[in-house]
């Protein structure tokens, strides 16, 4: 506006300082709009929130054959082992990451049910 009563005849000229102005006060902004915002509280949803719980293998989980479950607080989820171990059914296992739609796992209690 400041321009266009300088410079009435000169559209270019206009345009031009509005769009510079516009990211020059857009690159400014973002700052102070960080500085206000909270960005250190995560909240664990969906399935990042088992991680570090404990569950109970349903079904053998075996890396090889791709299969294996286990049950966390009722909810039942597919399984996999961070190295090529097997851990048999019943075992206490905790859960390390999720990978895709599987959780990774490894044994609470090493006993002799579990092999290389």
């Amino acid at each position: 506006m400041i321009v266009s009563i300088f410079v009435p005849e000169n559209i270019i000229l206009q345009c031009s300082v509005f769009v510079i102005s516009s990211v020059i006060l857009l690159l400014l902004t973002k700052p102070i709009i960080n500085k206000f915002t909270k960005k250190d509280k995560k909240l664990e949803t969906n399935a990042y929130s088992i991680i570090g719980k404990k569950g109970i293998v349903t079904q053998a989980i075996n890396n090889t054959l791709g299969v294996g479950q286990i049950k966390i607080a009722n909810e039942v989820w597919s399984a996999k082992t961070e190295n090529d171990i097997t851990i048999e059914k019943g075992i206490e296992v905790k859960i390390i990451k999720i990978d895709g739609v599987k959780a990774v796992v490894k044994p609470i209690v090493v006993n002799s049910e579990i092999t290389k």
